[in-house]
């Protein structure tokens, strides 16, 4: 089996990287294509992937977007034609699915925040199949004009696959020059070039600004885009540190004593492993956030004020799931 896998943005490359080695143990040929835009090739390379680059971020408007979408898509096009792909698998690509429909192969969508409602209307109805958890019912998936026959709903978090088998790396707080007693707040910004992400989000700053404050605290922030760690770096807050190339984030992640993102997968991370988080999104939340803010395994960040900055307690051991599982439900009947 010849699978063509599509990276767009940098939090998918830890989600499909233990997919891709779970084909390949199975004798699937893989082949990546990825596009430049913040660390994704990057963060592929640190995950053993490698990877084509093709194409171009967009910027915030929707004529960029547009734009740099049909560019993106003739230069997939162009280089999958030929390939012989039986299966194509992305988490959120809106290029993938129209091309591997034009060349004749099924393509699987996977994502987890289902208030994308435009790239989601694409992806939707082009995919062969389209995979989520189970924490979003299926009408949400259908009100974007999937098959009900094609969604597949998975248990648990993506994050529970991504990270089984992962070993943290404790040396990661000391690399990136966190002192030894610090307390240690990993930090994500909005993600301020998406479309499902239209509104100002002054919290974020706020947080930043409230934390350099606390001389307990050491800062790691782990900008979206070279423009927002130059922005962040231009502020010259005290104890605050922003990496200039990818780290690995999960082991840091695991390390930490608080966790505050506008973003979701670093937040369910930080969940599944026992760091206790605080989501600063603006945004409509998506069912699995509702979920477990629900269950309080994660916190809504509504005043900086409400943010509890102390050494993490205890945890119990993650739950961790086999990323086989979403191998054998996102390709089995479908080549």
């Amino acid at each position: 089996m010849r699978v063509w896998v599509d990276l767009t943005n940098a939090p998918h490359v830890p989600v499909l990287a233990p997919l891709v080695r779970v084909l390949e143990e199975r004798g699937a040929e893989v082949e990546l294509t990825a596009r430049p835009y913040g660390q994704t090739a990057e963060l592929a390379a640190l995950h053993g992937l490698a990877v084509t680059e093709l194409g171009a971020h967009g910027g915030r408007s929707r004529l960029g977007k547009a734009r740099s979408a049909a560019g993106r898509i003739t230069a997939l096009r162009r280089w999958a034609k030929g390939r012989r792909f039986d299966v194509a698998l992305a988490h959120g690509s809106t290029d993938q699915p129209l091309v591997a429909r034009l060349l004749g192969f099924p393509a699987v969508t996977m994502f987890d925040y289902e208030g994308a409602r435009l790239q989601h209307g694409v992806n939707c109805r082009l995919a062969a199949r389209v995979l989520v958890p189970d924490a979003i019912p299926l009408a949400a998936i259908t009100a974007h004009g999937a098959r009900a026959g094609a969604v597949v709903r998975y248990p648990g978090l993506k994050e529970e696959y991504a990270l089984f088998g992962a070993a943290v790396d404790p040396s990661v707080r000391a690399t990136l020059g966190v002192r030894p007693s610090a307390l240690l707040a990993v930090l994500r910004p909005p993600p301020e070039l998406a479309l499902y992400h239209r509104v100002d989000n002054p919290l974020f700053d706020q947080v930043l600004r409230h934390l350099a404050a606390d001389a307990r605290v050491d800062q790691v922030v782990l900008p979206r885009t070279v423009a927002q760690g130059d922005a962040i770096r231009a502020l010259a807050l005290p104890r605050v540190i922003v990496p200039a190339q990818a780290i690995d984030a999960r082991s840091l992640v695991a390390g930490a004593d608080l966790v505050v993102s506008a973003g979701g997968t670093m937040n369910r991370e930080a969940v599944v492993l026992g760091t206790p988080v605080w989501t600063t999104f603006a945004g409509v939340l998506g069912a699995v956030d509702q979920a477990l803010i629900a269950a309080g395994r994660l916190q809504q960040l509504e005043r900086v004020e409400d943010l509890v900055v102390q050494p993490r307690p205890p945890s119990a051991a993650p739950v961790l799931r086999d990323p086989a599982l979403l191998v054998d439900l996102a390709f089995d009947g479908l080549v």
